[in-house]
């Protein structure tokens, strides 16, 4: 038995997840006796999976004992209606103290989760719903494991800063080998935590059998009679002789390297080392190595900087701060979407999927508009290729979407948005002559990334039915969305738009209007530090390299090559002209876009990005070099100054906000927590401003 571990002070109450033991006859089922069912159940809707603190996990050991002192052949474990678990609950990490902490908590999850593999009795897990990270781990110590279809699992841990430490990184490379064990546990958590479905971890063979919902329970315990009586039998493969391990650890440590711009960060390089030493080590040893893992990344600041931006972004997309009530907004039964090219189309696909109401397309030609409506429906095909929508689903879509180079056809629209060239004269244009077409309730909206939205309405009638609403490139993927109000800005307006931000599963931030909201003004703001060093003499490669150290995903200039100089000195000329000189013009992105150069790198025969000679004869030759050090921290610190003047200027009402925004619309690392803590950790905010953004220890008690 599992000695129970003391939680520390200050942490929040453990929902406490209970574990039920009954017996279920096998004999109907074709085998002797009787199996000893645990459920697991904290009591909660489906809104809260079942997690692990101490007292749940003391609870489950509880319930192995009641199960093995049982007259039963086998013991089998299974989650409450839909939810399997959901692994550790993280609530109370980020409130211990001392590593002994820590250590204890693996050695708890270890000891009680070891011994569904150890009873001297085959074990079972039924996993009938969503198992994540602890929750995987249960099955994976059981010795046989059935998966619901409609069920989803994987490990998160590696995205968090953690690894899987309750057996996951021992057992999961010996159960499926090294190439899988790296896909799992490494790869997919490295995609922004993708999960698998029941039907891929089969394949993988993480799971022995796959059954329908309905049946599930009936069809997992027929399953475990048939291994009773023999009539199944699961084989498994010695992986330790795989020749395949090298390779595979090296694709994850690529991808590591990738995730975060070069950078070596703690927990995939040990992630990497726990399924290495997998190949060789014994469940014991394999156990206490996850144990010592586990106690150094729960003390470190990545973990607790992830914690800190996964509950902020949890919390984000329930709740949008400042925005009026639900039933303020208006119905949308009909959207429009000026331009047809490659963003207006992308909004219309998501509009479409989303809303499932008409939606029509303009440009200035109708050649142009039916281009758009094409792209359209090809990706609706394309999605049905890729079996992620029916054919009777894609056809509905199909018929909903439309074009014309007549703008009148917006007449019964309720909800207009407009994506066309970033020019504030044909976008003032263009709202005095939409104005004149839909009615006065209906709202027009912009995508403009740094534009003043209230310019926009000038002279109209209605102003107050005007609003920003800026997506981020590709449309579909990137969460964020930023709301942006004017000074006339309505709430029914304000109510309308976030109630299609919801529909559209984006999570939202209500912003001032203000020249460049908040992530292309603080990203401009950080890229001109890096541009200006380099126009000033710095080597480009060590401008662009000064904060790889961070772990962003790409290096500034490659994000420049991937937004586009054009689009990249457009937002800067916007920002001089309306936030002053600190915006500065850089004349080698000037020479960029007058010679028709798109990045500063190519790719050579080999496939590895390299100078792209055209851009470095562009280059400003200044002579006043700075070292990498000098360049990170002056971009830094305009990070700090720009965030302290957004935040005094009411750009956002809250540092969390921010935080948000650069989480979700620029990439900014989780490991981080959010570019306002870490700034904080750098003691950079009170070097710049005198003062911090959040109370000390924001991210590491989150």
């Amino acid at each position: 038995m599992a000695t129970e571990m003391i939680m520390p002070e200050g942490a929040p109450e453990e929902v406490v997840t209970n574990a039920l033991v009954r017996e279920i006859d096998l004999t109907p089922f074709g085998a002797s006796g009787k199996l000893a069912l645990i459920t697991l159940d904290n009591g909660q809707d489906h809104n809260r999976p079942n997690t692990f603190g101490a007292k749940s996990l003391m609870a489950l050991d509880a319930a192995i004992t009641d199960a093995a002192a049982r007259d039963v052949v086998a013991i089998a474990i299974t989650g409450k209606p839909f939810i399997f678990a959901a692994g550790a609950d993280l609530s109370a990490l980020s409130f211990l103290t001392k590593r002994e902490q820590s250590l204890a908590i693996g050695k708890l999850g270890h000891d009680v989760f070891r011994r569904l593999g150890e009873l001297g009795k085959p074990s079972f897990a039924f996993i009938n719903g969503l198992a994540l990270g602890g929750g995987l781990e249960v099955g994976l110590n059981s010795n046989y494991r059935t998966m619901a279809t409609t069920a989803l699992t994987g490990f998160p841990e590696v995205f968090l800063g953690l690894v899987p430490g309750w057996g996951g990184a021992t057992l999961l490379p010996k159960l499926i080998g090294p190439e899988r064990s790296i896909q799992v546990i490494m790869l997919n958590a490295l995609a922004n935590n993708t999960m698998l479905k029941a039907k891929d971890a089969f394949k993988l063979g993480i799971v022995d059998a796959v059954f329908e919902p309905a049946d599930f329970l009936e069809k997992s315990v027929q399953f475990a009679a048939s291994i009773l009586n023999g009539s199944t039998k699961i084989e498994r493969a010695d992986y330790s002789n795989d020749p395949a391990w090298e390779s595979a650890l090296a694709t994850g440590k690529a991808a590591a390297l990738k995730k975060y711009g070069g950078a070596e960060v703690e927990a995939p390089t040990r992630a990497l080392q726990l399924i290495a030493d997998a190949r060789t080590n014994t469940i014991s040893d394999g156990f206490a190595a996850e144990d010592q893992a586990l106690a150094d990344l729960t003390m470190a600041d990545p973990l607790r900087a992830s914690l800190y931006a996964f509950n902020l972004i949890q919390k984000k997309r329930k709740k949008v701060e400042g925005a009026p009530k639900p039933a303020l907004g208006r119905k949308v039964a009909r959207v429009g979407v000026v331009g047809a090219g490659l963003m207006a189309s992308q909004l219309a696909l998501l509009l479409l999927r989303n809303l499932k109401t008409p939606i029509v397309m303009t440009d200035i030609d109708q050649e142009r508009a039916d281009k758009g409506v094409a792209w359209v429906r090809a990706e609706l095909a394309k999605l049905v290729e890729k079996k992620r929508m029916s054919e009777e689903a894609a056809r509905r879509l199909s018929l909903l979407i439309s074009g014309s180079a007549d703008q009148s056809v917006f007449a019964g629209c309720d909800f207009v948005i407009e994506a066309i060239f970033e020019e504030l004269a044909l976008k003032q244009d263009l709202f005095k002559k939409l104005e004149n077409i839909v009615s006065p309730e209906c709202v027009i909206a912009t995508n403009t990334s740094s534009l003043s939205v209230e310019a926009m309405s000038e002279g109209m009638k209605n102003p107050e039915r005007v609003i920003g609403f800026h997506f981020f490139n590709p449309v579909a993927i990137m969460p964020l969305l930023e709301v942006a109000r004017t000074s006339k800005t309505d709430d029914a307006t304000t109510a309308t738009a976030v109630n299609i931000g919801k529909e559209l599963k984006k999570t939202m931030v209500i912003t001032k209007d203000a020249p460049g909201f908040v992530v292309n003004r603080l990203l401009t703001r950080f890229m001109g530090e890096i541009t200006d060093a380099m126009d000033e003499g710095t080597p480009a490669d060590v401008a662009d390299s000064a904060l790889r150290g961070v772990g962003f995903p790409m290096s500034p200039f490659e994000l420049v090559g991937l937004v586009g100089p054009g689009v990249a000195l457009h937002v800067a000329e916007t920002l001089n002209k309306n936030l002053g000189p600190r915006y500065r013009i850089s004349p080698t992105m000037q020479r960029l876009v007058k010679e028709g150069v798109r990045t500063f790198y190519i790719k050579d025969d080999s496939g590895k990005l390299v100078p792209n000679p055209a851009a470095v004869a562009l280059m400003e030759k200044g002579d006043k070099p700075s070292t990498a050090e000098e360049v990170r921290m002056r971009a830094l610190k305009a990070l700090a100054e720009e965030a302290r003047m957004m935040l005094d200027e009411g750009v956002v009402s809250t540092a969390a906000e921010i935080d948000i925004c650069m989480l979700l619309g620029a990439g900014w690392p989780m490991m981080l927590g959010g570019i306002l803590p870490y700034l904080d950790r750098e003691g950079i905010s009170e070097a710049v401003s005198g003062q911090r953004f959040h109370p000390a220890g924001v991210a590491s008690q989150a």
